[in-house]
């Protein structure tokens, strides 16, 4: 019996040294994410825009964000997006990207947006609109 009780002791103590050593660590502090996104774009914060801008702001800023360069959600991660270095798309290039899709970005139908509406949109993107 004594021998179980100085093992109980034994145990405790080194239980009781261990929960001491752990109370004198500092946490290590959480690692860093992407920065926070910016405020979103809205039609009542660009209550001058065109209609191809409200067009755009309406149905495209959700994924390509503001200035309409495809970066959206990637715009945390990265400086400038390839996309936005370009200065050569035309309003036939985009209306082509966006009704036959083009790497992540899905095809457009015509039921989501009109040709007429596409057509806006591109004219407005072609313009090299900034925000």
């Amino acid at each position: 019996m004594r021998r179980g009780m100085i093992a109980l002791m034994g145990a405790a103590l080194v239980l009781a040294c261990a929960a001491c050593g752990r109370a004198s660590e500092t946490p290590t502090p959480a690692p860093k994410g992407p920065p926070p996104l910016p405020a979103p774009e809205t039609l009542s914060s660009r209550s001058a825009a065109g209609p191809g801008e409200k067009l755009y702001l309406a149905k495209c800023a959700m994924c390509h964000g503001p200035g309409g360069m495809g970066a959206g959600l990637l715009a945390r991660r990265m400086d400038q997006s390839l996309l936005e270095k370009r200065t050569d798309l035309t309003v036939d290039y985009v209306v082509q990207a966006a009704r036959m899709g083009i790497g992540n970005m899905p095809a457009i139908p015509r039921g989501e947006v009109s040709d007429a509406e596409l057509q806006q949109i591109a004219e407005h993107l072609a313009k090299g609109a900034k925000p």
